[in-house]
């Protein structure tokens, strides 16, 4: 993706979000306290002394999270969409499951307890050398490369009869 199609709120925020959970960020706000708590006896421990630490941690707060909240929503949208292509390019996972995130909280407690049934179904297997998991991946294995095979074997027959034409 092209870097120049960012607004400059997307590029900043990208700075910003970078920049604040480096150890950079981490030293400079650490000196900041430590430069304050040092310049108390100057100040005399006045109420603007305090006020001056209270305002300044209370406006960044404020403002981080919602830097937080976008760099948030940002990576929890690349991450549905790698998982909604992994379903998607997967022959056997259900399509239905791609974009689950806009399901209600109801029908997303409904696909909850089928997979939690599944899990259970996995329990009652106690003895693990007859696990399912590993018999079903090495059908699942065998099965993906008995399709793939034929399919490249077709493949192969469509360009001999392309060259012979």
């Amino acid at each position: 993706m092209a870097n120049s199609d960012k607004s400059i709120f997307e590029k900043f925020s990208d700075w910003a979000t970078k920049f604040t959970g480096s150890s950079y960020a981490f030293i400079g706000a650490t000196l900041i306290v430590v430069a304050w708590a040092v310049s108390g006896p100057v100040f005399n421990y006045s109420e603007t002394w305090q006020l001056v630490i209270n305002t300044g941690t209370t406006i960044i707060t404020f403002l981080m999270v919602f830097l937080i909240q976008k760099a948030q929503n940002k990576d929890s949208k690349a991450i549905q969409i790698k998982l909604n292509e992994l379903i998607a390019a997967h022959e056997k996972a259900s399509n239905r499951i791609v974009d689950i995130e806009d399901l209600t909280e109801k029908e997303l407690d409904q696909l909850h307890h089928y997979y939690e049934q599944l899990a259970r179904f996995a329990k009652e297997d106690a003895d693990i050398h007859t696990s399912h998991s590993i018999e079903a991946a090495q059908r699942n294995q065998d099965y993906k490369h008995e399709f793939f095979k034929r399919k490249h074997e077709e493949w192969l027959q469509k360009q001999a009869q392309k060259k012979e034409s």
